[in-house]
Parts: structure tokens; sequence; C-alpha cells
């Protein structure tokens, strides 16, 4: 079975789309139709913007949304997906690529989203740590144990767990987990304390929209971050998409959950194409990792 699986923010790069936009008369008319939702050229960002352009949230979230979908669409017969997992902002990218949301209602959420998220981290200041070396079980219990806000956020692969929340307790995180044996325990330079209880105001004001939106089931089980399970209900992946922004990404959890479900092929859809195979080889090798080319 093909799992299908799109990447979130960090797999920007300079000049992402430019080819396909050049090359496609498919990708030049989803392209332009994005500018015109958007409201802005987010394709003069994309194709010749420098990498610190490319870092704005508002740049970033449908940047990577636009090229991962289109990536999808033009791929034609070679998309045929048996399940599909997004990381993070790759959730909705999944969602699209997979038919349970349209195009259009998509990169509206994406954009919603990303602003929703840019003004919770002015409103709080927060950040972000990777911790490696440790079982997500110990990482856990410090951070319980830490007096303030931080909470596991990202489950991204044995060994590896993102840990998030205000500034003054993921810098208490990181000295206890340094301390508790970690084999590098760093802040990340990140614009807030994304999936965690800071991002509270950007969920609630992300819910009104996509309880508009219509939803459709999509094509083949979409693995959610919240839960790590197939879901193909709309009313079940609403809520999860809602919930998503406060709670941790389990990656991990997904891939052993595809794993038991019958996956034998994992292809990267979209950005550099490089993050999530590097995850996916730390939990299992033996999986045919690419990238999805057009």
């Amino acid at each position: 079975m093909k799992a299908f699986v799109f990447p979130g923010q960090g797999s920007q790069f300079e000049g992402m789309g430019k080819e396909m936009y050049e090359g496609h008369d498919l990708a030049k008319s989803l392209f332009d139709q994005a500018n015109d939702i958007l409201g802005f050229p987010i394709t003069e960002v994309m194709f010749e913007g420098t990498s610190e352009d490319l870092k704005q949230t508002k740049v970033t979230q449908p940047a990577v949304f636009l090229h991962s979908v289109i990536t999808a669409k033009l791929a034609g017969d070679a998309f045929q997906p048996d399940m599909v997992a997004g990381h993070s902002l790759g959730e909705l990218s999944a969602l699209v690529a997979a038919g349970a949301i349209a195009f259009e209602d998509g990169l509206q959420l994406v954009y919603q989203r990303a602003l929703a998220m840019q003004k919770a981290c002015e409103a709080e200041a927060g950040t972000m740590a990777a911790v490696l070396g440790l079982d997500d079980e110990v990482v856990e219990k410090a951070c319980t144990d830490i007096d303030g806000v931080v909470v596991p956020a990202n489950y991204n692969c044995p060994g590896q767990l993102v840990i998030s929340g205000s500034i003054a307790g993921v810098e208490a995180a990181v000295a206890k987990l340094t301390d508790l044996g970690a084999r590098r325990a760093v802040i990340l330079a990140v614009g807030g304390a994304f999936h965690s209880p800071l991002m509270a105001p950007a969920r609630d004001e992300l819910m009104v929209a996509i309880e508009k939106t219509p939803f459709e089931s999509p094509i083949c089980p979409v693995y959610q971050n919240v839960d790590a399970k197939a879901q193909q209900d709309p009313a079940i992946i609403k809520a999860n998409l809602i919930a998503q922004l406060t709670a941790p990404v389990r990656w991990t959890q997904t891939m052993l959950h595809m794993q038991a479900d019958g996956m034998a092929e994992y292809i990267e859809v979209g950005g550099s194409g490089k993050v999530l195979q590097g995850f996916i080889r730390r939990v299992e090798r033996r999986f045919p990792a690419s990238t999805l080319t057009v």
C-alpha cells in the first residue's frame, strides 16, 4: 500500500514552484488563482524571494501548501494513495489532495491559520526546542515537572521530540532534559509556541472558519495528527483539525499506525522532499521512501 505524506513549515525553499508554473498550464492556473484568493502575489515570493522572505508565517504556510497540492494534482495517475497524512500544516495539504476539502477552501483555511497563529504569537511570546536522544516518556515526565507552560509538541521520530510553550518554561525544560542525558536539547528559531496551549486563541479563531467550510469523505483514509488514526468521517476530520493547533503532532505514532495498516511504500509530496523521509527512516528503514516528482 502506498502512503503519500505532506510536509509542513520548514520544507520551503527558494524558487519553489517556479518550474511547475512555467512548465504546466494547470499549475499556472492554480498559482494565479492562489494570488487572487490571497490578495497578494505569493508567486513572486515563492519564485524570487529569499529564504528570509519565505520564513514569514503568512507566506510559508500557503507556499508549502500550494507546492504540495499542485505537485499532487500535476502527478495525475501517479498520485493514487491508499492512505495519506500531513505533518502539522501538511495535514491540510493532505486533506485537499485526498478530496476532503476543495482547493480554494483549503487555501483560505491555510491563510487564516497562518494569520491566526501569527496573532497568537504576538499576543503571548513562546518558543520551541528540539530534544534528541531521550525516550518520549522521559521528555513527557520532565515537561509535567516544570513550573510553567511546556508540553510535547512534535513526536517526529524515535529519539526526536519537539517541546513547546512559554519562553521560561521551555528554557527550564531544556536545562532539565540536558541534565537527564539528552544528546541535544536546543531552542529552535521559531516565531512562537506552536502546538501548545498558547495557540488556544488561534484554535478558537480557526474553529469558526473550519466549521463553515464544506468537508467531504476523502478518497482514502487520512491519518490525522491529533490521534494518529485513519479517518474518513468528515465530522471527525473537522473536530481533529480544530484540535490540532493546541495538540501535539503524533508523527511517530502515525507512521507506526500506517505500518500496522499495511503501508509498504512512503512518498513525500512537495516541499524540499527530504524532511519526512528522514523521520520515516528512523521509524522503519525497510520501506522504500521517495519524493513525488512531476
